[in-house]
């Protein structure tokens, strides 16, 4: 498709309570469902996704609703007046019905919103119940460039998954970097306003009949460059590697940003995935929540460190959202607190672990147990494709995230061993897919083990879950002197 095409829709007249709106694109025609109050008028959601050929993620169970539409993110929920177009929140007047297992949205009220944030040529009378919406179907929406210290990572924003004989990219010798993808439609004048970061001087684009081209002005030798697919969110990922030397120029600059002012604490498990569960009924996701909840408490107090938490209440997340988190709040250090369960009721203590796909058996089974919450999650993903995209992801981040993940670990053990009294269970490494994909040093927690009788009763105990989070938070102290002391030395 022509990225100058323009499409129009006009909405007829309703004429009934419930009545179908003619929606003309061009040489086809669809309908929209409507459901007519007393004065207003209320559109389909679903129907108004399938029209502009846009996304949705449904969620039942909490009536919630999320569209993709022209690259932003809305969240609609049944029964409120709210709408939540990417972080920003927008109040309606009506609330948001639902009915026949769909969401009705107050026409007028939702219409004005949109146009204000998401489609400028969207143009509703309410008098003659028309809509006209003029607006081109892009694919492909923004880039979004991660500076890493020894290289950088570009995610191009998209709308679909390319089939991978699309796509291909190369470097000329006057340092530009092409990726073209066949079968993108471009939005050429939001991404030639993005900002150059790290290595890339600037980003320029164009669309070329049913090919767009993204190039890429670089200021630094590539040692090598690739490129792979992610599906959710949709987005073409490339790595552009560069000797460590070559990214670090402001040396006051780049200590400041290595700095530990932001923590991301994440409670494992929650809602309708519990975790491990104790023989007396004690639930993972009820201990972690509360530690997790204590160590917070303590940093924000005592130290003036950001916490951001995955949760603060008993909801689910998925494991893939749990370092979007991370990333997205700019995280210098990431720790996912969980507790332990084993057929062997006997085994009890505690033990850190740091992410790794070199495993051992025990590990093995560990890392298997924590990673079955993929089968709690709505919109399963591809973790086994995930994971190599990770590894990928892994080798672009400085190996000063393994050894800090490292010197974390051992001081969480150590402060640990203070405080318990049940075993030592030492520094361990295994493939956590809640780990993975953390641009960050970072670390899961297994405070015990639920499964051993004693150590269950000492778990449903508030002050000791108190120790353990003393524990924890002594080590992070520990852990942020030692780091900021060799940032003063350098």
């Amino acid at each position: 498709m022509n990225s100058s095409k323009k499409i129009c829709f006009f909405i007829l007249i309703l004429s009934s309570l419930f009545a179908d709106i003619k929606v003309i694109d061009s040489n086809n025609e669809f309908f929209i469902k409507t459901l007519k109050g007393e004065v207003k008028t209320y559109i389909s959601a679903k129907d108004l996704v399938s029209v502009l050929s846009a996304r949705l993620y449904e969620n039942q169970e909490r009536k919630k609703l999320v569209l993709y539409i022209s690259g932003k993110r809305i969240k609609v929920s049944a029964g409120t007046s709210y709408l939540v177009i990417d972080d920003d929140s927008y109040q309606m007047i009506d609330i948001v019905e639902e009915h026949n297992n769909d969401f009705y949205l107050p026409a007028e009220q939702f219409f004005n919103i949109l146009k204000k944030t998401t489609l400028p040529g969207l143009v509703y009378d309410n008098r003659r119940e028309t809509l006209n919406i003029d607006i081109v179907r892009y694919n492909i929406n923004s880039v979004k460039i991660e500076t890493k210290s020894n290289g950088t990572i570009v995610r191009i924003q998209t709308q679909k998954s390319f089939s991978d004989r699309n796509i291909s990219s190369f470097i000329n010798k006057h340092g530009w970097f092409y990726i073209t993808i066949v079968g993108g439609v471009i939005d050429t004048s939001t991404l030639n306003k993005t900002i150059g970061s790290g290595i890339i001087r600037r980003v320029e684009s164009d669309q070329i009949n049913e090919t767009a081209q993204i190039a890429l002005n670089i200021k630094s030798k590539i040692i090598s460059h690739e490129w792979y697919q992610n599906h959710d969110p949709n987005e073409i990922v490339i790595t552009l590697r560069t000797k460590l030397k070559n990214n670090i120029v402001n040396i006051k600059k780049e200590k400041e940003r290595w700095r530990l002012d932001t923590i991301v604490l994440d409670a494992g498990h929650g809602g309708k995935d519990p975790g491990a569960i104790g023989k007396y009924g004690t639930k993972e996701k009820d201990v972690v929540l509360d530690i997790t909840k204590r160590v917070g408490r303590m940093l924000e107090k005592k130290t003036g460190i950001k916490v951001v938490y995955t949760r603060t209440e008993d909801v689910f997340i998925p494991l893939w959202k749990r370092t979007q988190i991370a990333n997205d709040a700019a995280g210098k250090l990431f720790m996912s607190f969980h507790v332990n369960a084993s057929p062997n009721r006997r085994i009890k203590g505690f033990e850190t672990f740091l992410h790794s796909w070199d495993k051992t058996a025990t590990a093995i089974d560990v890392a298997a147990r924590e990673n079955a919450v993929i089968e709690f999650e709505e919109k399963k993903v591809d973790y086994k494709k995930l994971s190599m995209e990770r590894k990928i992801t892994a080798t672009m981040a400085s190996s000063m995230f393994l050894k800090e993940s490292e010197a974390l670990a051992a001081a969480i053990q150590e402060e640990l061993d203070k405080k318990l009294t049940v075993p030592n269970r030492g520094v361990k490494q295994a493939g956590f897919y809640v780990l993975s994909g953390a641009s960050m040093p970072c670390v899961l927690i297994e405070s015990g083990f639920v499964s051993n009788p004693s150590e269950e009763k000492n778990l449903k105990s508030p002050s000791y879950r108190k120790k353990i989070a003393e524990g924890i938070y002594k080590a992070v102290v520990k852990f942020k002197t030692s780091r900021e002391q060799i940032l003063a030395d350098e």
